[in-house]
């Protein structure tokens, strides 16, 4: 792990000061003097492995406290941060998991919305990205993990997807 700048350390224990975890570029402002400079302290942060991208607008910081610069958040969080908590909802084995409906633990996270497709690393957590509509999305229910909402596919939905599966 690289050694932090002082405006570096300023922002990062800003940030944890205030509990901003997950945060936009907009937040760093008032520690920069343009938006240039403002982009090399965000490239120069990710390149230090302290902040990880989640979105284009979002990021998620790694807290001082983690001195190797390994982090680990609840998978369930990320996804809803990435998705920025709308258009979206967890199925597949973790939805499964989390309905005690069986003991296989998720190697992925598989998050079905209306906007992005594809895979994203982040934090060790795998994410697959799935297309589905607007109709879809009504499977889902919100429900709380560690004092954050996130959308997960309702359980006889889940029931159903499982059948499927075996």
């Amino acid at each position: 792990m690289k050694g932090l700048s002082k405006k570096e350390v300023e922002i990062i224990s800003n940030l944890e000061f205030n509990q901003k975890y997950f945060f936009t570029a907009s937040d760093i402002d008032s520690f920069c003097k343009n938006k240039m400079q403002r982009y090399n302290t965000i490239k120069s942060l990710l390149n230090k492995k302290r902040i990880v991208k989640l979105n284009r607008a979002k990021y998620y910081l790694i807290p001082i406290k983690a001195k190797s610069g390994s982090w680990s958040e609840h998978p369930f969080i990320i996804a809803d941060e990435s998705m920025d908590g709308k258009d979206y909802f967890i199925g597949g084995w973790a939805a499964a998991n989390y309905w005690c409906l069986t003991e296989q633990i998720a190697m992925q996270f598989d998050v079905y919305t209306t906007r992005r497709q594809g895979r994203i690393t982040v934090l060790n957590t795998r994410i697959k990205f799935h297309r589905t509509t607007k109709k879809r999305l009504k499977d889902a229910v919100s429900k709380t993990i560690e004092q954050h909402n996130f959308m997960i596919l309702k359980k006889e939905k889940s029931k159903k997807w499982l059948k499927l599966r075996n």
